[in-house]
C-alpha cells in the first residue's frame, strides 16, 4: 500500500522559514519521480516542484521565485521541500505526490493512479 505522510508545517512569520519532510512507503520511491503541491483552502491544487529519482528537480511553478528548494534522500525514503523567505500567500496545505502530475494552467488534475498524503499545513502570518 502506497503511503505518503507529511510533516514540519506550521506557523511562520513573513520572510520566516520550514523544511517540509514527506515519509514513502509501499513503492520503490529511488525510482520514482516525486511532488510537491499545494492547495490555499477553497482554491484547486497548485504545482509546486517535482524532483526525479536521481535527485535533480525538474522545475519550479513561477511563484517560487527562488525561494524553495526541493531534494530528496533516497536512503530514507524522504522528501523535502525548504521554503524560504514565506509570504502570506504562500498559505497553504502543502502535500507530497507520487509520480508526475498532469497540470493544465498551473493547477494539477488529479487522475485515479495518482497518490498523494494528507498534507501538512503551511500559515504565514505576523
Amino acid at each position: 500500500e502506497v503511503q505518503l505522510v507529511e510533516s514540519g508545517g506550521g506557523l511562520v512569520q513573513p520572510g520566516g522559514s520550514l523544511r517540509l519532510s514527506c515519509v514513502a512507503s509501499g513503492f520503490s520511491f529511488s525510482d520514482s519521480v516525486m511532488t510537491w503541491v499545494r492547495q490555499a483552502r477553497g482554491k484547486g491544487y497548485e504545482w509546486v516542484s517535482a524532483i526525479r529519482p536521481d535527485g535533480l528537480p525538474t522545475n519550479y511553478a513561477p511563484f517560487v521565485k527562488g525561494r524553495f528548494i526541493i531534494s530528496r534522500d533516497n536512503a530514507r525514503n524522504t522528501l523535502f521541500l525548504q521554503l524560504n523567505n514565506l509570504e502570506t500567500e504562500d498559505t497553504a496545505k502543502y502535500i507530497c505526490a507520487k509520480g508526475t502530475l498532469v497540470t493544465k494552467g498551473g493547477l494539477v488534475t488529479w487522475l485515479s493512479e495518482n497518490y498523494r498524503g494528507q498534507g501538512t499545513q503551511v500559515t504565514v502570518s505576523s
